[in-house]
């Protein structure tokens, strides 16, 4: 069906615009329309298969350039090296698909969500038929607990609820009319006269005729939307395929001119040149770049798990270092998702209000007026009988599951059922009082009466609903105990009070009751009169405790926190200034100002909205979109189906473990398993401190690996021989790339980590200073000394003698400076040389191979080595030690300098 505004539209009109009537299509009009419209189900889109993720990893410039080192390797005669090369790429291109295969199973969590059979109405009978057959013009009927399985507009209902908080992210029910003609524009939180596949059925009944069935449903267009979006590289994906494609064309370079020097001027032979061109190959490309990116993300993932945030792609671990807004979903991550009162309004206490502490269904919690705990609400007359009418004129149930207290029923009566809990109303109390009759709520009434027998054979009748409507059917009020008559100003102060208590995003329900001696034959709307006013109470869904205090600290790491909810803009606007997320001179912005507005008039003002309410799963997405193009790095928080867009297409989605759904959490990157939004600070510590470790890798790595191309580039200008063999390139490169390298991907974080602004996104891995520093200072430092030792061995000793010594002497210089590479910015003493315990064994370790090659004969051979002489080793960790002495001065001068 094409899309209609049907909410807006009277019955007869949809129904003959659908060609169906209240009896409902006969199963021949049924079948002729599945064929037409095809099975109610999300569209399966063909994913690509194991294979097809496992090639698309070798397209990585890194990747591709280890494998033509690879295959020069073995042209030459070199196959260790070719094997060892091989089994990083190998590694690497099996933990990447296994990564990226997930992403595959979002969509099958989206039709988990669908109703697997459904009750039509064909040819005027009910009958039970698998879901996958409903079809456009189907009269569903609707009872508690069924899972709707169409879009569809309601033509019949009776006290009919929904719980629709998979596709609007709200914890309220619902509560639908027939009767009702909507604006076309209306939201989709606001369509009472519709129901949507996949939501719940949680009270009453009802009839409805489908509209939408399939991927014409609102559940489809999120399908379709996690479909269309494309995952992009993580800003370090990004930055190491620039590293490698520097490499690349450096490693050319120097081959290029070294083999035409070597060929051309040194007159070489072509086998020559070709060891010279794979020894510059296995120096210049980092073969560990992989297993330590993905060793030290590996790590940190297994870092925040215990902290309770689950990693489920590794990059994201780093991407959530550089985020810098969170989009947090308000319901059930910034809130609790319970409603809890908060307020209770008594005449007693002349417009001061009740205070009720505790926070979602847990009833653990105290009564206060003006801070004083009122211990027992029975010396307060008229407070014991509102609690009493919370419990009794009320069809929710409060239960313990898995030691987490949960709600049956509509979650507002729920928090009426906890507010009369912490005041010691227990259930037994309720079957004392037995309901003996009712007169139940509806949408047009805005109000619900109970009647109950009490001990002494009295009747009580409870009423709770709006405050406006209760009044008008109360003629009395209770004052300190005493029933007085109500007066027009004591009905202009209550209302003044209830919209006080409703600017503060409160939802308000007042409480009557009345007593008398017989029950009438008849319990109807006329029995509703006469009633005493008893007081108001005000709920809300409360923030979560620990936000405040995540807000302050993502605050200080420069991180913007953005509210999106379907709730109403008062609602949002009263948690977002109690949050501090609102300040004075930000935007508040409804879904429909979104809507009014073209792409470049939201660009301009989305960095100054705080708060968007009344927003559906396309509104998200034109957010994220434009947050992103403004160049931030966005992080979106959510839970419901109407996140998963959205949690696709941020740099990094971050789905809640416990109330999320299945949905939320396959298209995310990381999941809360404590729904905690504090965790998500915790996690932004652990990806700063991962990128910070990368950092100094790569730069330790750069620092190394230059050094190794511009050593044989500087012998071959000068005409000397070849400064080290293939095989011991690869071993230094094995030896200090390998475990000291990777001791430095786990460097415990800075103090200053949470204490300065994201980094900026569009900026390379390399500032203008570390570029000085790392690509000019620490190379040539070490080429100067390597070089000036290799030619002072050339001319008193034999070749073997000359490069067994500068063998030696680079690895103990890389190992050495490896310490001074724990900060970037800081001095080797003040980070605390021995503070990483694992690069000191590691580089312990690294020295016990190196000695096993130098003084075991049996590695003489292969390594063209012989014994070093004494003189060997003190030559060595001289020039060791005034190269780290140099770089650190170094690191002084440069973090010193103002451009």
């Amino acid at each position: 069906m094409s899309t209609r505004s049907w909410h807006a539209l009277a019955i007869d009109e949809i129904l003959r615009s659908l060609k169906t009537t209240l009896n409902g299509l006969t199963d021949r009009e049924a079948s002729e329309r599945l064929a037409i419209y095809g099975p109610n189900e999300l569209r399966k889109e063909k994913g690509r298969s194991k294979i097809g993720i496992f090639v698309e990893q070798f397209k990585n410039v890194l990747i591709i350039i280890l494998l033509i080192a690879t295959g020069l390797s073995i042209v030459i005669g070199e196959v260790l090296d070719a094997v060892l090369i091989l089994t990083i790429v190998l590694a690497s291109a099996v933990l990447g698909a296994f990564q990226e295969y997930r992403a595959e199973r979002a969509l099958e969590a989206l039709r988990k969500l669908t109703a697997p059979e459904a009750s039509v109405i064909r040819s005027g009978k009910e009958k039970r038929i698998p879901a996958r057959e409903v079809v456009p013009g189907d009269i569903l009927v609707l009872t508690a607990g069924d899972k709707v399985p169409a879009d569809a507009r309601i033509i019949e209902a009776h006290d009919l609820k929904l719980d629709e908080s998979s596709l609007t992210g709200e914890s309220t029910t619902v509560t639908k009319s027939a009767d009702v003609l909507l604006p076309e524009d209306t939201p989709l939180a606001d369509r009472v006269n519709m129901v949507y596949a996949g939501t719940v059925v949680v009270y009453g009944k009802g009839k409805a005729v489908a509209v939408a069935t399939g991927m014409n449903t609102e559940m489809g267009k999120i399908a379709a939307f996690v479909q269309e979006v494309k995952e992009e590289k993580t800003p370090l994906e990004k930055r190491t395929d620039e590293i490698g494609k520097i490499l690349a064309y450096l490693c050319l370079s120097v081959a290029a001119i070294v083999a035409g020097i070597g060929f051309f001027v040194w007159h070489y032979d072509i086998l020559t040149m070709a060891i010279w061109a794979v020894s510059l190959a296995i120096a210049a490309v980092p073969e560990a770049l992989p297993a330590v990116v993905t060793g030290a993300l590996a790590i940190g993932m297994y870092a925040m798990a215990r902290r309770n945030a689950i990693v489920r792609r590794l990059p994201a671990v780093e991407t959530l270092g550089c985020t810098t807004i969170i989009c947090a979903d308000k319901t059930g991550t910034i809130t609790k998702g319970e409603m809890t009162v908060r307020k209770i309004f008594l005449k007693k206490f002349s417009g001061k209000l009740i205070e009720v502490t505790g926070a979602g269904y847990a009833p653990i919690g105290e009564l206060k007026i003006e801070n004083h705990v009122i211990n027992d609400p029975r010396e307060i007359k008229e407070l014991e009988l509102l609690l009493l009418g919370c419990s009794l004129c009320n069809d929710a149930r409060l239960e313990k599951e898995n030691d987490r207290w949960v709600i049956r029923g509509d979650p507002t009566e729920g928090a009426l059922k906890v507010l009369s809990r912490k005041a010691g109303i227990s259930g037994e109390l309720e079957s004392r009082y037995p309901r003996i009759d009712e007169v139940p709520f509806s949408s047009e009434r805005k109000r619900m009466t109970t009647v109950h027998r009490m001990d002494d054979g009295s009747i009580i009748a409870f009423m709770k609903g709006a405050p406006e409507v209760v009044l008008s059917r109360c003629s009395k009020l209770m004052v300190d105990g005493e029933i007085l008559d109500l007066k027009k100003s004591d009905v202009e102060e209550i209302l003044k009070i209830n919209d006080e208590m409703a600017s503060n995003a409160l939802r308000n329900l007042a409480i009557a009751y009345k007593i008398i001696d017989k029950i009438p034959e008849e319990i109807d709307e006329s029995f509703e009169n006469e009633f005493i006013f008893l007081g108001i109470v005000g709920m809300i869904d409360p923030p979560r405790p620990e936000v405040k205090d995540a807000l302050e600290l993502c605050k200080k790491a420069g991180i913007k926190v953005v509210m999106i909810t379907g709730d109403h803009k008062l609602t949002a606007l009263a948690i977002a200034k109690e949050l501090g997320i609102f300040k004075e001179g930000d935007i508040v912005l409804t879904g429909k100002e979104l809507e009014a507005m073209n792409e470049e008039e939201f660009e301009n003002i989305v960095e100054k909205v705080t708060v968007y309410a009344r927003v559906s799963p396309e509104h998200k997405m034109k957010i994220v979109k434009a947050l992103k193009k403004r160049g931030h790095v966005v992080a979106m928080t959510g839970d419901g189906v109407n996140d998963a867009p959205a949690l696709k297409s941020s740099d990094i989605g971050v789905a809640m473990g416990i109330t999320g759904t299945e949905v939320a959490k396959e298209a995310s990157d990381m999941v809360l398993s404590d729904d905690n939004f504090a965790t998500i600070v915790s996690a932004v510590k652990e990806g700063r401190r991962i990128y910070d470790d990368i950092k100094k890798y790569l730069f330790y790595l750069l620092g190394c690996n230059i050094s190794e191309i511009l050593i044989p580039l500087f012998a071959s200008f000068m005409g000397l021989p070849l400064p080290f063999t293939a095989i011991q390139y690869l071993w230094i490169n094995l030896t200090t790339d390998g475990l000291p390298a990777m001791a430095l991907g786990i460097d415990p974080a800075e103090p200053d980590v949470m204490e300065r602004p994201p980094r900026d996104p569009k900026e390379g891995i390399l500032t203008r200073k570390e570029t000085l520093l790392f690509l000019v200072f620490a190379p040539f430092i070490t080429t100067i000394a390597i070089l000036l030792n290799f030619i002072d061995g050339l001319a008193s000793e034999p070749l073997v003698r000359a490069r067994t010594r500068i063998f030696t002497l680079m690895i103990i210089i890389e190992l050495l400076i490896a310490l001074s590479f724990r900060s970037i910015k800081h001095s080797a003493f003040r980070v605390g040389i021995t503070k990483n315990k694992f690069l000191i064994f590691a580089i312990i370790v690294s020295l016990v191979m190196q000695l096993c090659v130098l003084y075991i004969p049996v590695f003489h051979g292969p390594f063209r080595v012989t014994f070093p002489e004494p003189q060997d080793w003190i030559i060595g960790l001289a020039s060791a030690l005034v190269d780290f002495a140099l770089l650190e001065i170094a690191k002084e001068i440069v973090s010193k300098m103002r451009w």
